[in-house]
């Protein structure tokens, strides 16, 4: 008899009670869970570095497009507020700079200069790419400020500091930019990126 009740008692112990295998579900589920919040904090922060890659090539080349239209230099200075960052280009909003109109040598260097604003203007609205329609070229709300300081011209004029910031939307809060281009049209200002640099055209003559 005693025989018996020991394999019974022993029978018993075998396997996972219910208990046991709802605690490892839930183990296993927050683990997921876990993974889950990872995975999207992960694309996140994927999106942002695109976005900012996207708008230092962008920057890159408005710097390099002044540079090679250096005698209609002038009708690139789109920003003529340089503490609310506006006129800007790109994206539509309150502040874009409209048709560009360049009257510097009355030749057809006026004309390139135009054309080539516009080309950037469509450059930050995405225009290099469509999906179903829409232009996703560019990154979130993209925009583009120039301004000029007259007062740091060296020598000739028009050798002073161009300024060149480039600013577009995030999906999550930081701190506030320094540099200045279609401030509060991002909601919150700690949603707003922005890209800068400084640079002079060089006098060659």
């Amino acid at each position: 008899m005693k025989n018996m009740m020991t394999i019974h008692h022993k029978h018993k112990q075998v396997g996972f009670t219910l208990l046991e295998v709802l605690i490892t579900m839930l183990i296993i589920l927050i683990g997921l869970l876990g993974i889950a919040a990872l995975q999207t904090r992960a694309q996140i922060a994927e999106l942002e570095s695109y976005q900012r890659a996207q708008a230092l090539l962008i920057m890159s080349d408005i710097v390099d497009r002044i540079n090679l239209n250096r005698e209609t230099a002038p009708c690139f200075v789109i920003t003529t507020n340089a503490a609310s960052g506006v006129p800007f280009m790109g994206v539509a909003g309150s502040g874009h700079m409209g048709a560009p109109s360049c009257t510097i040598t009355a030749s057809v260097k006026d004309t390139i200069a135009e054309d080539t604003l516009n080309d950037l203007d469509a450059l930050l609205e995405g225009s290099a790419e469509a999906v179903g329609g829409g232009s996703v070229g560019a990154m979130i709300g993209a925009r583009a400020c120039i301004s000029y300081d007259p007062a740091t011209a060296i020598g000739s004029a028009g050798t002073g500091l161009y300024t060149v910031a480039v600013s577009w939307q995030a999906l999550t809060d930081l701190t506030t930019p320094t540099a200045n281009c279609a401030n509060g049209l991002y909601g919150a200002e700690t949603k707003r990126r922005t890209v800068s640099t400084v640079f002079r055209i060089a006098d060659l003559f």
